[in-house]
């Protein structure tokens, strides 16, 4: 065989050579790309962990200020301290906008308040009533110092006797670090690791003696006692007990009272405590967290770690390959620049900032996932903007109302007698079932609504909520008719009463006197189906795609003259979806209207 010619060697070598710069190139730019795009998105991630720390800080310090002080007006230096502390300007206003404390007077405020400082109604969907109100805010309850010094003396007096020559040398030796902690009302508590040490005999008179009601605290829980029975009173329901920690009993517990009733007694409780918390803590006030403007940003901010890697990097592919290294560079910087200044336009507030999506590589899946972050920021910002048009809507009839009733007595155009405050009482419970139904809504949208399912025997369940309605459809003069064979569920008991009432409550309001409501369950393939049918005017085509939105009625002049908060089946679907299931309604014009409630067996 023939030896390679000496152009044909150079030819060889110049392909090696070239192959090798290509596979260093390569390389080189995977690591360059990977590094940059690797800081970028920790850049967004932290930024984005900053904001909500320093929002979470800031709600938590006024909350705290609000649970403690009867009013805003020593405010202004807390505000002013947290906004220093965090860059933010921060400002608080009452519910009509008037500036109460603000770190940047002068400049004009968002057109949506980021948060309501409320220490008696928390913005915590998930927890129950009572557990929004926030235990800092004490009132009554806040012990005189000699009545701390008094239980402090008895806390101390308890540990050391847990910490005595052993009797039961395991629980002596986990009582060595027992400690006392300061609750918001000054009263001491004892804490132990691991288990309860309050077994000795020896220790008990003391532990007693430290659970002990002070003369502060009984005369704030006779008053708390007085309010929740009189609530009850109102509800048709026994007197109870209350005691400290948000616990109660019935004073007569025969005979056993339902859920309904604990869960009434339960809300009597909550709307108790705020009444007697409201003198001491200060009003609701909207709260505005805005960043001041910068210039929007030309490069990367990156750490000099993060500098020398890449530097050291570009240097290996300007030695390699400085042309392919110049054109892949370019391509990176672009795009990455490009996110970046996308980035800090988003931080300003610009929600339309988006960018350009080429290629399949880490850059574009960042991009697009940018861009998909951005599209559904501005999302929730048009149903924020479109619900808080809604609720304004809603609201403003029954404010009007109260306004001009009270306006009008207080010039003593009419006589504030009981038939005033009766309509005055209607218009306030109008308001509070609207309330109510947008905190279902906003607990399922943010996929908080907890259930806590158990297997639930529909015959059992339906006739329980059709004699729930049976007054309603008594005075509608309105048929109430249920067939339920046995079928069994599994379902959250309370949520499905709540959608079943909704659905209850719809068909009786629009059904006229004389007709017929029907509940009906039967089984089809693997899931339970529940009908509710009236022989109402029915809905048309056009409106049955619209009757589950929300605030949708089928009064073209949205009255409440039948009632409704126009909510009502927008929690129906809701809550079908929390179970796995689904809501549906199908409808003749002038032949009634049928909703099938549909769940997974």
């Amino acid at each position: 065989m023939a030896e390679p010619t000496a152009p044909g060697k150079r030819r060889s070598l110049l392909l090696k050579l070239l192959a090798l710069s290509a596979i260093v190139s390569l390389l080189s730019i995977t690591a360059t790309a990977w590094l940059a795009v690797r800081t970028t998105t920790r850049a967004l991630q932290k930024e984005q962990s900053q904001a909500l720390t320093d929002d979470a800080r800031i709600y938590d310090a006024l909350l705290g200020y609000a649970a403690t002080h009867h009013d805003w007006t020593q405010a202004g230096p807390l505000v002013s301290r947290l906004a220093h502390e965090t860059g933010h300007r921060i400002a608080l206003t009452d519910q009509a906008r008037t500036p109460i404390a603000d770190s940047a007077t002068g400049k004009a405020l968002p057109d949506h308040a980021s948060a309501t400082v409320d220490p008696l109604n928390i913005n915590d969907n998930q927890a129950a009533p009572d557990s929004r109100i926030d235990p800092r805010a004490v009132g009554p309850f806040q012990l005189t110092a000699a009545e701390r010094s008094y239980l402090q003396a008895i806390a101390t007096r308890v540990i050391n006797c847990l910490r005595q020559p052993p009797s039961q040398s395991h629980q002596r030796v986990l009582a060595r670090t027992a400690e006392t902690v300061d609750e918001p009302s000054g009263r001491p508590r004892i804490v132990t690791p691991g288990t309860d040490l309050a077994t000795d005999t020896a220790c008990r008179r003391g532990r007693s003696e430290l659970a002990a009601l002070t003369q502060t605290e009984s005369r704030a829980l006779n008053q708390l006692g007085d309010l929740v029975n009189a609530c009850l009173k109102r509800r048709h329901l026994p007197a109870v007990t209350v005691g400290l920690e948000n616990t109660w009993t019935w004073v007569d517990p025969t005979p056993p009272r339902s859920a309904s009733d604990n869960t009434t007694v339960s809300d009597c409780l909550a709307a108790s405590r705020r009444e007697q918390l409201a003198p001491y803590t200060a009003p609701a006030a909207m709260l505005y967290v805005t960043t001041p403007g910068s210039p929007t940003p030309t490069g990367f901010d990156l750490s000099p770690t993060n500098r020398a890697r890449i530097a050291a990097v570009t240097s290996l592919v300007l030695l390699a390959a400085i042309g392919v290294t110049a054109l892949v560079g370019v391509r990176l910087v672009r795009p990455l620049r490009a996110l970046t200044t996308a980035a800090g336009r988003m931080r300003d507030g610009d929600g339309t900032a988006r960018v350009a999506v080429t290629g399949r590589d880490e850059i574009a899946r960042l991009a697009a996932a940018f861009n998909d972050m951005a599209e559904r920021r501005h999302q929730i910002e048009q149903l924020r903007q479109a619900m808080v048009h809604d609720i304004a809507h809603e609201m403003r009839s029954p404010v009007t109302n109260i306004r001009g009733w009270l306006e009008a007595a207080g010039e003593g155009v009419v006589p504030l007698d009981r038939d005033l405050m009766a309509s005055l009482l209607d218009e306030a419970l109008l308001l509070h079932h609207v309330i109510d139904d947008l905190q279902d809504l906003a607990a399922a949208d943010a996929g908080e609504l907890r259930l806590h399912p158990e297997q639930i025997d529909l015959a059992d369940l339906l006739p329980m909520v059709a004699e729930a309605f049976a007054a309603s459809a008594d005075r509608a003069r309105v048929a109430l008719a249920v067939h339920a064979p046995p079928a069994v569920v599994h379902a959250d008991p309370i949520r499905l009463r709540q959608a079943l009432g909704n659905l209850l409550s719809n068909a009786i309001r629009h059904t006229p006197a004389g007709g017929q409501v029907t509940v009906t369950s039967h089984t089809e393939g693997d899931a339970q189906l529940i009908d509710v049918a009236d022989t109402g005017p029915g809905l048309s085509a056009d409106e049955q795609t619209l009757v589950f939105e929300r605030f949708w009625r089928a009064e073209k002049s949205r009255s409440r003259m039948t009632g409704g908060s126009g909510l009502g089946l927008s929690i129906v679907r809701k809550l079908a979806e929390a179970h796995g299931g689904s809501v549906t309604v199908r409808s003749k014009p002038g032949e009634g209207a049928t909703f099938t409630l549909r769940l997974p067996r």
